[in-house]
């Protein structure tokens, strides 16, 4: 009997949780081979998702509830439940309702016949604000182009093989951007569609600041491609100096006055503030070294409840 581990990061989702448990209720009885255990982590939460998952924990022994001591964020939530997960595949999905509890049999499905990687793939982006998508768009494009995988309607859905969680789990660097990472690691994949569902309930957590810093973090974790962009860019401003002294030249000798001073003007703005961009690139990357070079933790767990068997086996070691 296959065992399968499922994630779920939440944060301030008190109006979710029953909603999203009663949904995976219904797998079980849509699974009834399949052992299930659920591993719901806190992400700093502000509102009762810890009562309410304490709740849960105590009426059903499959549950186990991560609280995190402050707001960590998504990545650090979704890696903290792989390193707790034993089941023999893991499903990663949100607690909003938007990742359908009716997909996961279509996912198991493809994980039986030898899939180790189960994407889920968005039908569209649902109904998101226009400059929201451009943006999504836009950071899709280039962190696809860099390594080689169509990420425009990619998500944090998917099922994981016990090899690929391990893989997962055993990468060592505290900047992670597990969306992208989970292709990375290669293995035998297959993706799923699913139409994006509006929330049943709360609102979203992500304003439009906190996803472009979120992006931004995540390319410059996952990619060393700015940094050649800002080479690219060099090469581009030592050509139009060169041809701007050409012409310069050229006008001397025919008799002509050069641009003059709003040429100059332009080609200055324009070189300082390529500068500015390319030292901010530098900067984040730096950054990027000096988080991971402190070896901090990606998480702190203030309070962990297990399952009663868990103990009871902890227990029998000891005593062994």
């Amino acid at each position: 009997m296959a065992f399968v581990s499922i994630i779920i990061p939440c944060r301030n989702e008190a109006e979710t949780i029953p909603l999203l448990y009663d949904g995976l209720k219904w797998l079980e009885r849509e699974l009834p081979l399949m052992r299930f255990e659920y591993i719901w982590i806190d992400d700093g939460s502000q509102d009762d998702t810890y009562q309410i998952l304490s709740g849960l924990q105590e009426a059903d022994s499959r549950v186990k509830t991560i609280r995190f001591s402050r707001n960590f964020g998504k990545e650090a939530a979704i890696f903290s439940g792989l390193h707790q997960a034993k089941g023999d595949c893991c499903v990663v999905m949100d607690a909003d309702l938007q990742h359908p509890v009716e997909t996961i049999p279509e996912m198991i499905a493809l994980w039986q016949e030898g899939y180790e990687v189960v994407e889920g793939r968005k039908e569209s982006r649902g109904e998101e604000p226009g400059i929201r998508k451009a943006f999504a768009n836009i950071f899709y494009r280039l962190l696809g182009r860099t390594i080689g995988m169509d990420m425009k309607n990619a998500s944090d859905f998917k099922l994981l093989d016990r090899k690929a969680v391990q893989a997962l789990c055993d990468l060592p660097e505290r900047n992670t951007f597990f969306r992208a990472l989970s292709f990375w690691v290669g293995y035998r994949s297959a993706s799923v569609t699913y139409e994006v569902s509006e929330r049943a309930a709360g609102t979203t957590k992500w304003s439009n600041r906190s996803l472009l810093k979120y992006g931004l973090k995540n390319l410059t974790a996952f990619s060393n491609k700015p940094l050649y962009l800002i080479f690219a860019f060099g090469a581009l401003l030592i050509l139009a100096g060169i041809l701007l002294s050409i012409d310069a030249v050229v006008s001397h000798f025919r008799g002509r006055s050069a641009g003059g001073y709003p040429t100059l003007i332009i080609f200055l703005v324009f070189v300082a503030g390529g500068m500015m961009l390319s030292l901010g690139i530098i900067g984040a990357y730096i950054a990027m070294i000096y988080d991971e070079v402190k070896g901090r933790p990606r998480y702190i767990i203030s309070e962990k409840k297990e399952k009663k068997e868990e103990k009871e086996e902890c227990r029998n070691t000891e005593r062994d």
